[in-house]
C-alpha cells in the first residue's frame, strides 16, 4: 500500500510528545501500532521500519521516547557520544514518563477517525522493552518485542527499579519475543528468566531466537542481517494481522 507521513504533537501530562505517523493513503479505518525506537530516538532505520509496517495496512505511530528530556526532533547519532547520551537518559527518565507517553498515545490514536481502535506495540532494544511494557495497558491487543533490554534486570528508568518483569502476567494480548543469541545485553540467563516467567504466567506468546547480534534488525552497520530482518518483519505482520484485523 502507498503510505502518507505526518508529524503530530501528542498531549501528555507534561509536554507534547512529538510523534511521526505513517499510515495508508487509502481512505478508511486501520489498526494502530505504536513503534518504539532504540535509545537514539527516531533515526533513519527506525522510520524505515515504520514505513515497512505501515505499508501492510497499519497506522504506525513512532513517539520520541525522551520527549520529557530532549528538544523535539532530536536524533542521537549511532556513535559513542550518542550511545552515552541515550543510555544515560534511559536511566534518568522516570518510568512514569514512559508509561504516561504510552497511555497518551493510545488515547490519541483511538480518537482518530482513521483508526479502528485496535492497538499493537512494537519496538527495538530499549523500544523492545517499552513496547513490552506498553502492552501491559489493557487496550493493547498484540506486541512484538525485538531484543528488549532491561526486562530481566528491572533496570529501566530512574532508580533502575522498574516492575516490568513482575507484571508479565498482565499481558493480555499475543506477544512475540525475538532475540539474538549473540546479544550481550540479554544473555542466555536473562532470556531464560523471561521465558520461564511468561510460561508460568500462562500468557499468549511466541519465542524466537536467532544466531544474530544485538540490533540485527537495524539496516545500518555491520550487525544488520537482512535475511533475518525480512523473516522477522513477516512474522510481525502476521501477529498484527491476526490480532488487530480479525
Amino acid at each position: 500500500m502507498n503510505i502518507r507521513e505526518e508529524e503530530v504533537l501528542v498531549p501528555t501530562a507534561t509536554v507534547p510528545m512529538r510523534t511521526v505517523i505513517f499510515r495508508p493513503q487509502e481512505e478508511g479505518e486501520f489498526p494502530g501500532i505504536m513503534l518504539y525506537s532504540e535509545i537514539f530516538q527516531l533515526t533513519g532505520p527506525i522510520l524505515r521500519s515504520a514505513q515497512m509496517m505501515a505499508g501492510h495496512g497499519f497506522i504506525v505511530a513512532c513517539p520520541e521516547v525522551y520527549y520529557d528530556n530532549l528538544e523535539a526532533g532530536t536524533v542521537l547519532e549511532y556513535d559513542d557520544e550518542g550511545k552515552e547520551v541515550g543510555n544515560n537518559l534511559k536511566w534518568e527518565t522516570a518510568i512514569e514518563s514512559f508509561d504516561g507517553g504510552a497511555q497518551s498515545l493510545i488515547k490519541f490514536l483511538q480518537k482518530q477517525d482513521y483508526c479502528t481502535g485496535k492497538i499493537g506495540t512494537m519496538g527495538f532494544c530499549l523500544g523492545g522493552h517499552l513496547a513490552f511494557r506498553a502492552a501491559l495497558e489493557p487496550e493493547v491487543n498484540a506486541c512484538v518485542s525485538f531484543y528488549g533490554t532491561d526486562i530481566h534486570t528491572g533496570t529501566l528508568g530512574k532508580g533502575k527499579n522498574c516492575d516490568t518483569f513482575d507484571r508479565i502476567g498482565e499481558l493480555s494480548g499475543e506477544t512475540m519475543m525475538v532475540w539474538g543469541r549473540q546479544d550481550p545485553h540479554v544473555p542466555k540467563e536473562g532470556r531464560q528468566l523471561i521465558y520461564n516467567k511468561m510460561c508460568d504466567e500462562l500468557v499468549s506468546f511466541t519465542w524466537h531466537e536467532f544466531n544474530a547480534a544485538h540490533a540485527f534488525m537495524r539496516d545500518e552497520g555491520e550487525r544488520y542481517n537482512p535475511q533475518l530482518a525480512r523473516q522477522c518483519y513477516g512474522m510481525a505482520v502476521d501477529v498484527f494481522t491476526r490480532n488487530l484485523k480479525a
